[in-house]
């Protein structure tokens, strides 16, 4: 595929629901090239087509499931390509999951933190390396701000290492002319919450957050290389509240108003599909 000069290269994972969609969307709007990746080869290419004919732009699709250590290791491999540079990393795949740390499916809960933290972790590394020998790229990172909540379960977790990852890898890129961004949306109409058995997400309440808004505050955010951002003024207001109240109220808090027992939430359930 030959890219435009000039023109720069976005990878978006997760990129055909959800967040992942609207970035696609907003990146090919902007004239950016782009390398699209999610687990259904169809789709992808559904995508690629209508982003192409409406934008204009190269869409390189990418069929990887990120779970899997050799789908994983494809795409890393595909961020370190010198002669097809990517500038943009967005990583952005994950899902929602109805299981108890304590009693949990195991194999359910590694998969989530192989998608949610281990591919963020390793396509990371491999796009830092690649940019930082140019001198110049952006990376970004999805959080959320379930990722502030103590003892907010297997997704808070996770989330949480997002945000300290991100947090640790600005520190080491100071200087090199690449930037570390993480986002933390709180609740989004996408189909994630839906999916994941959520009420709400059509709701016209003040909590819930338009996809697009998110997208081009975060985007906005990490062009012009802020560490963190919180989309939103409600929600950044709860950012600040979580971030100075001790985690012993926050667990308290927490527990308070969660009345689904470990037992209750390890029966029966399976992983929500991937949507961002």
């Amino acid at each position: 595929m030959s890219t435009p000069a000039g023109r720069p290269t976005a990878l978006v994972t997760g990129a055909t629901a959800g967040l992942g969609a609207s970035y696609a969307a907003h990146l090919a709007a902007a004239g950016h090239d782009l390398v699209i990746v999610a687990r259904d080869q169809a789709r992808l290419q559904e995508t690629a087509e209508r982003l192409h004919e409406r934008h204009g732009v190269q869409v390189e699709v990418l069929a990887a499931d990120l779970a899997q250590r050799s789908d994983l290791a494809a795409v890393a491999a595909r961020l370190s390509e010198a002669d097809r540079p990517v500038d943009l990393l967005i990583n952005n795949a994950g899902y929602g999951l109805k299981q108890s740390v304590a009693v949990g499916d195991i194999d359910l809960l590694e998969q989530h933190f192989d998608v949610l933290a281990r591919a963020v972790l390793v396509l990371s590394n491999a796009a830092a390396k690649s940019m930082v020998a140019r001198g110049h790229g952006h990376l970004l990172n999805v959080s959320s701000i379930a990722g502030l909540l103590a003892g907010g379960g297997h997704y808070a977790a996770l989330k949480g290492y997002v945000l300290a990852f991100t947090e640790s890898l600005a520190k080491d890129l100071r200087g090199t002319g690449v930037s570390a961004t993480v986002v933390l949306p709180g609740y989004v109409h996408t189909e994630f919450h839906a999916r994941a058995g959520m009420k709400g997400g059509s709701g016209r309440s003040r909590a819930w957050l338009n996809a697009d808004d998110v997208v081009a505050d975060s985007l906005r955010d990490t062009f012009s290389g802020r560490l963190v951002s919180v989309p939103s003024l409600q929600y950044r207001g709860l950012a600040a509240l979580l971030e100075v109240l001790p985690r012993g109220v926050v667990r308290t808090a927490w527990r308070l108003t969660s009345r689904t027992s470990p037992s209750r939430i390890a029966a029966g359930t399976a992983p929500v599909a991937p949507t961002n």
